[in-house]
């Protein structure tokens, strides 16, 4: 299952980012049986709102976001016209804001960007059930 959705770039777009995911999900759990945690639903939420965002923020102009189901992990994938890729910053509690893809990758099971021939895409991968310890699948904790 995979669903594409254009967005204008304006502030409007994150909100709109966060409902069109949460129905993609609901979509996959409802039509094709496949599991989706609360947990899948809120960080998926979560990583659309900070991949979005960072979209609008640093690139102008339309964003495109992609979302499809792979090997029980949901893929979103935001493209935006800036080629500068983004980098993680070092941690740092005294830092006011700059956080969004510090929190992305920790709560992901995979993270990846790529130059397009226009722009760069960013794709993160979350685990679409919790394993039955409670753990994210995919995830290992030791």
């Amino acid at each position: 299952m995979q669903e594409i959705v254009p967005l204008d770039g304006h502030g409007a777009c994150i909100a709109e980012a966060r409902r069109h995911a949460a129905a993609f999900l609901a979509r996959v759990q409802g039509e094709y049986g496949l599991p989706v945690s609360a947990r899948a639903m809120d960080l998926t939420r979560l990583v659309v709102s900070e991949l979005v965002t960072n979209a609008r923020k640093y690139a102008p102009g339309p964003v495109l976001m992609e979302l499809r189901i792979v090997d029980g992990l949901v893929e979103v994938a935001v493209w935006d016209s800036d080629p500068v890729l983004p980098v993680a910053r070092a941690a740092d509690p005294g830092r006011v804001g700059q956080h969004g893809l510090e929190i992305v990758m920790a709560v992901v099971q995979g993270f990846e960007v790529h130059r397009e021939p226009v722009g760069k895409r960013v794709t993160a991968r979350i685990a679409l059930a919790d394993d039955p310890g409670g753990d994210l699948t995919g995830r290992r904790t030791h």
